[in-house]
């Protein structure tokens, strides 16, 4: 694993804003760089990145099989009780998942530890999926790269695959909060890959949702929403006052409701729990357990924390780095910290995709804090060698 800086292309801006990534500089700083890439070898990307990736992911779902069967573990994960049973039915149902993300800590040298699973409503599938993937075909173009350069990136063929396992027999509704350009954008790309598997789609303001007099879920047009992926978080959803429609509306939701179970930080302290000392898992607690007090350096998490809001790194316990945010009132959990890889002050985190069950590709994410925030840049990858 190196980084590498390169000539960006020229009016790449353009390129980037024609595809409907105007989101491409967020809050006045760049997010996407043209000019920087990591570069990694086959055997690395195989052996340490997508064989870890795809057994994580095969202990994320058997860790599911169990909570969905146990109200005390959905409580501990705090998963609303009254909707239990909502849960366990979508995980017994075998409704199907969508994709998911980890984030891995990955130095070129160790083993990828997991540090958190996004299962729910990961973003910067376009920016992994298309835009990274046109960087690349652009540069070997241009001369920049060499010709057999490569990509972790199966991710459209296989989002496409994915989209056409669902009937393509009524509306697929998308629903985000259409007022984020980032939300907006994943959602209509992820509409797009839908269109080319087969369906018709629409796009809708997770606001905007109605509730008919049968408990049905409509959209504006007072059509009933049957299918619908959400770019909109299970903890919140379970917890808005139409959550009370949820078990019985009779929509089918993308992601399920049994991601609930693995889009929470609480996971975290399970996995550890039932495979202590597994190579891609760091040590991990629950808040107040004192197991929790034996790790010399160590991050806080809450339970639903997105953006890297409210995570602090201890020090023998003490706060070394925060950050401040709206997810400080729940409860936390207490994980080993771990090295990132580091390069020109720059700390990058690997998110790696999960397809369907398979995982599928790669995008990279780094800040100039240990802590990744909402202002991190994304940065291309290749294989070569």
């Amino acid at each position: 694993m190196e980084r590498h800086r390169i000539e960006p292309r020229e009016g790449w801006q353009a390129k980037a804003e024609a595809v409907g990534f105007g989101f491409h500089e967020m809050y006045g700083e760049p997010y996407w760089l043209d000019d920087t890439y990591y570069r990694f070898s086959l055997a690395e990307i195989e052996d340490e990145i997508e064989a870890p990736t795809q057994a994580l992911h095969d202990l994320c779902l058997e860790l599911v099989a169990e909570v969905a069967q146990s109200d005390a573990l959905m409580a501990q994960l705090d998963i609303p009780p009254e909707q239990f049973d909502f849960v366990r039915r979508s995980f017994a149902s075998g409704e199907p998942s969508l994709y998911g993300r980890f984030d891995l800590a990955y130095d070129g040298r160790g083993p990828a530890k997991l540090l958190e699973y996004n299962a729910d409503t990961p973003t910067g599938i376009f920016e992994a999926a298309y835009f990274q993937h046109n960087w690349l075909t652009d540069q070997i173009e241009l001369g920049r790269l060499a010709g057999d350069a490569d990509q972790f990136n199966l991710l459209q063929e296989g989002l496409i695959a994915a989209f056409g396992a669902f009937p393509a027999d009524r509306i697929f509704h998308f629903a985000a909060v259409t007022e984020s350009d980032e939300d907006r954008g994943t959602a209509a790309y992820l509409m797009d890959c839908a269109v080319q598997a087969g369906h018709r789609t629409a796009l809708i303001d997770m606001a905007a949702i109605g509730v008919d007099a049968l408990g049905r879920f409509t959209d504006p047009q007072d059509r009933v929403i049957d299918r619908c992926f959400k770019l909109y978080p299970w903890e919140d959803m379970m917890r808005e006052p139409f959550a009370t429609h949820l078990p019985a509306s009779g929509t089918q939701w993308v992601e399920p409701a049994w991601k609930a179970i693995l889009s929470n930080k609480g996971i975290l302290p399970l996995l550890w729990e039932r495979h202590p000392g597994h190579p891609n898992l760091l040590p991990a607690y629950f808040e107040g357990d004192p197991r929790a007090a034996a790790l010399e350096h160590s991050v806080r998490k809450p339970f639903f924390s997105r953006e890297g809001e409210n995570i602090a790194i201890l020090k023998g316990g003490e706060t070394d780095e925060a950050t401040d945010g709206d997810y400080g009132s729940g409860r936390s959990v207490i994980q080993a910290l771990t090295p990132l890889f580091e390069a020109e002050g720059q700390f990058a985190v690997l998110g790696t995709w999960i397809v369907g069950n398979e995982a599928a590709g790669l995008g990279i994410r780094e800040d100039r804090s240990r802590i990744t925030r909402n202002l991190s840049r994304f940065v291309p990858h290749i294989i070569a060698g």
